[in-house]
């Protein structure tokens, strides 16, 4: 079963910035992009694989500061 993790992302403010943070994800194993934004991004990851943990640290190493948004 995936999880769906809403991603808050600070220090995005272009397109380059989007392309950086979705390469970022992507490379990861076990997540699937979504969708991402200046300041977001939506993906759904394969618990079994990847913690969200992993998938924050990913972003935080290309320079950006990542958050998983509370649920709705």
């Amino acid at each position: 079963m995936e999880d769906t993790l809403k991603l808050s992302i600070e220090g995005m403010h272009c397109e380059g910035c989007v392309r950086r943070v979705t390469n970022a994800l992507t490379a990861v194993e076990g997540v699937h992009v979504e969708s991402v934004q200046v300041g977001s991004a939506t993906v759904t990851t394969d618990p079994a694989r990847v913690t969200p943990e992993q998938v924050t640290a990913a972003v935080d190493r290309i320079g950006f500061t990542a958050h998983v948004a509370a649920n709705n």
